[in-house]
């Protein structure tokens, strides 16, 4: 007999939906976490009396939030407190111009008007349009598998309404928002979001484009840190028997043949189970955990065609008094065609960018209790993207540099004697990311999204040639993210369960 029903490699926000959702219907349920915390990059950690989050710094369409806990039979609200943001965003153009985008549709109709009136219509366009799609599709798409064509022909049947929106997964990001806006502080301000799919505009697909839109919907803040959220779904599990064994870290995946039975520890220890669920990127989970002498030609060169996703560096920063923002979040914000070429002329030629969009979070806004009386924090992620291999040097090198750098971007943009009122300050390269996480090259968003590795073009949450083998999170459809993963581990219990019978 197995020592467990089901084995979940990883404790982020897939593999925990995941194992809850299978110990909720009765299966007994291990995860196990490499690292001393759970949630990967929507995690927090404390330092100097200071609650730092990871990566992750908002959640933006709780849906599948909702959808987990109602699925578990409870209330998302009797274990995570959503503290609302408004406004969405603050904006800070490279010529010093500050505005900002509140929740309110009809609100954010009267900012674009005073700044760009030829784009107010625009913008009512993108609206209607989106807040129907957003409607058809939330549940059409977001919790549902979508991996073969068969099952895409099937969510078409259940759903015929979503082919008129379907053309937007062919255009990409920069031809959509081009199609409702002209000026270029406006199309700044909804392009940026490319980027929390890992591309820049002229590669991310036309869907995320309506990000922008969804914002509008509400985003939150989760009292105690972006950790609150994890730890919620997990209490939650626990309810119903799972188990979870942190500083475990998993080397090898047992396979009987083209079967899943088990997993081999870093120490030796075997643990078998009748399904593995791997939380961790696809390429590590197939290449390493599984081994190429495993898999057949074709899918050892279906896994080596997929790119890792951007890292991304964050500076988190303690100040002993209030920084002169507006927003939860303040976006320093590029044209299109600055973000395409930071892109191609750097982050694809393995250099840091010295000027790019820069994304200022400031978590204390929402939540005061993050940080001593009177104090501030700020995660801040300075010219993006920047490589993980920089050429000609190293991170571990260039750390003190970056950190001094961030410091006058600060200066330059939020706080010009900011360098005075820091009372902590460190830095997360992607390498450290990766030590940390043990993410291929910090890579935070998994695998890159483009037009062609989307949907069923992503891993397979079911394994196609290991059986009792089942992926989940940020590798997978629908991408990297706080509500996709989530969504992700739904989608991958979802098919356990109908394959359990």
């Amino acid at each position: 007999m197995a020592d467990y029903d089901a084995v979940v490699i990883g404790a982020g926000l897939g593999g925990i939906s995941a194992a809850a959702l299978l110990a909720k219907n009765g299966m007994r349920v291990l995860i196990l976490e490499q690292s001393d915390i759970i949630g990967g990059c929507c995690s927090t950690f404390e330092s100097h009396g200071y609650r730092f989050d990871v990566g992750a710094s908002i959640v933006e369409v709780i849906h599948p939030l909702d959808k987990f806990f109602q699925l578990m039979g409870k209330r998302r609200e009797d274990y995570i407190d959503l503290l609302p943001c408004d406004p969405i965003y603050s904006f800070i153009t490279e010529d010093g111009r500050r505005f900002s985008y509140p929740t309110d549709i009809d609100e954010t109709t009267r900012v674009i008007e005073s700044i760009a009136p030829e784009d107010a219509e625009g913008w009512r366009r993108f609206s209607r349009l989106g807040l129907e799609m957003i409607e058809e599709m939330m549940e059409a798409m977001v919790t549902s598998p979508l991996n073969t064509v068969g099952e895409a022909l099937a969510l078409v049947a259940r759903h015929p309404r979503v082919l008129r929106y379907l053309p937007l997964l062919a255009r990409n990001h920069q031809s959509v928002i081009r199609s409702y806006y002209r000026n270029p502080t406006i199309l700044g301000s909804v392009a940026f979001q490319s980027y929390f799919a890992g591309a820049p505009p002229e590669l991310g697909s036309g869907i995320f484009g309506f990000i922008a839109l969804s914002e509008h919907l509400g985003i939150y803040y989760p009292h105690g840190g972006m950790i609150s959220i994890p730890e919620g779904m997990l209490r939650a599990g626990l309810e119903h028997g799972l188990e979870v064994r942190t500083g475990c870290k998993v080397e090898r995946i047992i396979l009987d043949g083209n079967r899943a039975r088990g997993v081999i520890l870093e120490d030796g220890t075997e643990i078998t189970s009748g399904v593995v669920v791997s939380n961790v990127n696809a390429k590590v989970a197939y290449l390493k955990m599984v081994g190429p002498e495993n898999l057949p030609s074709w899918a050892l060169k279906a896994i080596d065609s997929y790119s890792l996703s951007m890292p991304c560096p964050m500076v988190y920063v303690g100040l002993d008094e209030k920084p002169d923002l507006e927003a939860h979040h303040t976006v320093v914000s590029a044209s299109v065609e600055d973000m395409n070429r930071v892109w191609n002329l750097y982050y694809t030629k393995g250099i840091i960018p010295r000027a790019a969009m820069s994304l200022i979070c400031w978590p204390t806004e929402a939540d005061p209790s993050l940080a001593p009386d009177g104090h501030h924090i700020l995660n801040f992620l300075c010219n993006a993207p920047a490589p993980y291999a920089p050429l000609g040097d190293s991170w571990d090198r260039l750390k003190d540099w970056y950190r001094e750098a961030a410091v006058r971007e600060l200066e330059r943009l939020v706080m010009p004697g900011v360098r005075d009122h820091i009372d902590y300050l460190e830095v997360s390269t992607p390498l450290d990311f990766e030590r940390r996480l043990l993410s291929p090259q910090g890579a935070i968003y998994g695998l890159f999204s483009d037009l062609t590795s989307l949907a069923l073009f992503r891993p397979h949450a079911r394994s196609r040639v290991i059986k009792g083998l089942y992926l989940t999170g940020s590798s997978t459809h629908l991408g990297g993210g706080v509500p996709t993963t989530i969504a992700s581990g739904i989608i991958t219990s979802g098919y356990v369960l109908k394959d359990r019978g």
